[in-house]
């Protein structure tokens, strides 16, 4: 399989006929060759992007005839889901009813934003009442214009719909950059909008490196909007290259996310949320809660019931029936996670299980669920981002202690809080500095709710009614009643 880029309606090969490899993390295997685009072909496709969005083909398309297509696009989705999920799991290596789910929710979110379109086209101009009875004042939202989307490899199909179906809403042009370890499934996604009937232009799509490809998209001065998922690192480098042009930036960066268990809590409960808060997708989860609280009466009962349930995990290939932990995406993230595990030893953190590559799996990028317990505050492991199946576990003695606990760090991105006492998760809710807080729970993640962080997380929303908003402007227009006479420079 060798894939081609998607520019101006057209699938073409790179400019400069460069490719590179796409490995099934289980196997360590090529399976596929994706085009390498560069700067040649990011500047084709902006080009396209900016004339599609200037001429108006799909800005100014009646908005019933835009979220029809949209709806095409979803429906193609899942005509195609379980190829996609394949395809996804074999790329990332995530097991394969969480890449179904995952698929799922990209059809869904198209269909949510082509009712937002159509709901926001019935409401109109929003009147303005400005006190003086001459003026007629509203607010009309339009469009921001070409959007350079950048998405990780985590969720590859999903996180790029968290941007391509708004901004295409909203009326704007897009030039997609997936993750070059994860590019197939959204190579699929580009068959499925241009089988859709998206005027040429309007939906561009380049693979390649974040440094061939994915810079000179966050730098180009015909982009109007940068939308970024990624690393905090790379996220500074998006903004700066923003800055010089004055564009628009959202971004979704990194995390290392409190989960406080009270010792009221149901102890199963507790378990299959901390479980699922860290192990879901691998812990390739932004928002993972990956730095557990523990009040101390319940900790080392928790401890070892999360012990048991850790080492039952059925690890293994995302295509095998009951597997609920495939391996870690690639060469380069296993190797990022492993030197973390190393500098742990020195730390002082106790690990209670896991730490390393499964025995007698010598094949693929696994690496067994890890804990460890009494994790020094400073250390490492507790306040960076490991991106992984690894989770940290602090006891605490009281709920201010608790809070100060969680907010310690650079991020905020998300936390969580688990206690029979709903009053009380209300309170530490309502103090923990995050832009997304579960309660009782963890990771639940719908289109309706908006998505982002406080601190180094993020700058912006995604999903629900503000990931919409996130690619419209806001436009003032103010009529003087034509009737009336100014008379400030001429007498009436």
């Amino acid at each position: 399989m060798t894939t081609q880029l998607y520019i101006d309606g057209a699938f073409v090969a790179p400019v400069s006929g460069r490719s590179f490899p796409a490995v099934d993390p289980a196997t360590e295997t090529a399976f596929a060759t994706v085009a390498a685009g560069d700067a040649v072909d990011a500047d084709l496709a902006v080009r396209a992007a900016r004339r599609a969005f200037d001429d108006g083909r799909w800005s100014e398309l009646p908005v019933a005839e835009r979220t029809a297509t949209l709806r095409r696009i979803a429906a193609g989705i899942r005509a195609h889901l379980e190829a996609l999920a394949a395809l996804e799991t074999r790329d990332n290596g995530k097991p394969l009813p969480e890449a179904q789910w995952d698929i799922e929710d990209a059809a869904f979110c198209f269909n949510y934003y082509a009712d937002l379109a159509d709901a926001a086209e019935a409401r109109g101009d929003t009147a303005v009442d400005v006190g003086d009875q001459r003026f007629d004042s509203r607010i009309r939202r339009e469009p921001v214009g070409v959007v350079t989307a950048i998405t990780p490899w985590n969720f590859p199909l999903l996180m790029a719909v968290w941007k391509v179906a708004p901004a295409l809403a909203a009326g704007c042009t897009v030039v997609l950059k997936p993750s070059e370890l994860c590019s197939m499934s959204c190579v699929e996604l580009a068959k499925i909008i241009d089988a859709a009937g998206v005027p040429a232009g309007v939906f561009n799509l380049i693979t390649g490196t974040g440094p061939e490809a994915g810079a000179p998209l966050t730098a180009h001065a015909l982009v109007d909007k940068v939308a970024f998922t990624g690393s905090v690192p790379t996220g500074r480098k998006v903004m700066q290259a923003a800055s010089a042009g004055i564009r628009t930036v959202s971004l979704e960066l990194g995390g290392k996310s409190p989960f406080v268990v009270f010792a009221d809590c149901d102890i199963d409960k507790a378990v299959e949320w901390i479980l699922f808060g860290i192990f879901w997708n691998k812990g390739e989860v932004c928002s993972a809660t990956s730095r557990v609280l523990i009040e101390r009466r319940l900790y080392p009962r928790l401890l070892e019931r999360l012990k048991e349930a850790a080492e039952n995990i059925v690890i293994g290939p995302g295509t095998k029936t009951g597997v609920k932990l495939g391996p870690i995406v690639s060469q380069s993230q296993y190797d990022k996670i492993m030197g973390f595990l190393e500098r742990a030893r020195d730390s002082g953190a106790r690990r209670l299980t896991g730490g390393g590559r499964p025995a007698g799996m010598q094949t693929g990028y696994y690496i067994a669920p890890t804990i460890y317990m009494d994790v020094p505050l400073d250390a490492e492991i507790w306040r960076e981002e490991v991106f992984g199946p690894v989770v940290c576990i602090n006891p605490f003695d009281t709920e201010t202690e608790a809070i100060a606990m969680a907010n310690d760090g650079p991020y905020g991105l998300a936390g969580a809080v688990m206690s029979d006492d709903l009053e009380r998760c209300d309170r530490v809710a309502a103090k923990l500095r995050a832009g997304i807080i579960w309660v009782n729970c963890s990771q639940p993640t719908f289109v309706q709710a908006p998505w982002g962080g406080y601190k180094s997380s993020g700058i912006g929303r995604e999903l629900g009614e503000a990931g919409f908003e996130a690619y419209r402007e806001l436009k003032q227009i103010t009529r003087f009643d034509h009737h009336e006479t100014w008379g400030w420079y001429l007498d009436e």
